[in-house]
């Protein structure tokens, strides 16, 4: 086939677009990154602050999660995805009940969204909605999460379908529609979990 006609052809077909990667470099240490909100599910003093990281995938500086609270959460203003992905490199520091770290999207406020975790004090991935503050459980799938290492996590979602990845592997592929329509993305703990979060992204889905 012809040169000429075949690199417009390849421009037509639908592919996923990378909106924007955030290693949190960019902002001082001791600061919530700015462009992103910080609050928490439930009640409790979450803390996210920008801290340097000698292990950060991308150096110097991570974001990290040290208060406490029912479900913190920190979201990345000005995202509005329907369908798209979300992806996280982290590390699972400390946490007496629980040593938890997510991704959420569809965020519709602190109360309405779904967010998958990664659970090394359980070793597995699960995948939850949250509506009027409450979550529910929609999948737990066992899957080795250690302690002090970093991780890799990606959510993928179109319509129903979502898929839950760690560290390249596929845990959670199934159908669910509890949140349909635009939402904000970002990170999330439980409890008293201490996390560090760095290289975060997220890609919207370019319409067929």
């Amino acid at each position: 086939m012809n040169t000429a006609v075949v690199a417009p052809l390849l421009m037509m077909v639908s592919l996923p677009v990378m909106a924007e990667t955030i290693n949190f470099d960019q902002d001082p240490v001791g600061s919530t990154p700015s462009g992103w909100t910080a609050g928490v599910t439930g009640r409790g003093t979450p803390k996210w602050a920008i801290e340097a990281d000698s292990t950060a995938p991308t150096l110097p500086n991570v974001l990290k999660q040290s208060g406490a609270g029912t479900f913190p959460w920190c979201i990345k203003n000005g995202t509005a995805l329907t369908d798209g992905a979300v992806e996280v490199k982290f590390k699972s520091i400390s946490g007496k009940e629980d040593q938890a770290a997510g991704l959420v999207w569809r965020w519709k406020d602190g109360d309405n969204y779904y967010v998958a975790r990664a659970n090394a004090l359980e070793n597995n991935v699960s995948l939850y909605y949250t509506t009027g503050g409450r979550r529910n459980t929609i999948k737990y799938v066992s899957a080795p999460v250690a302690r002090n290492v970093w991780h890799a996590m990606r959510v993928e979602f179109a319509g129903k379908r979502i898929t839950v990845a760690l560290d390249g592997k596929t845990y959670i592929d199934l159908e669910d529609e509890h949140i349909a329509g635009p939402g904000a993305v970002g990170v999330w703990t439980k409890a008293d979990s201490v996390t560090a979060f760095d290289d975060f992204g997220y890609e919207l889905s370019v319409p067929k």
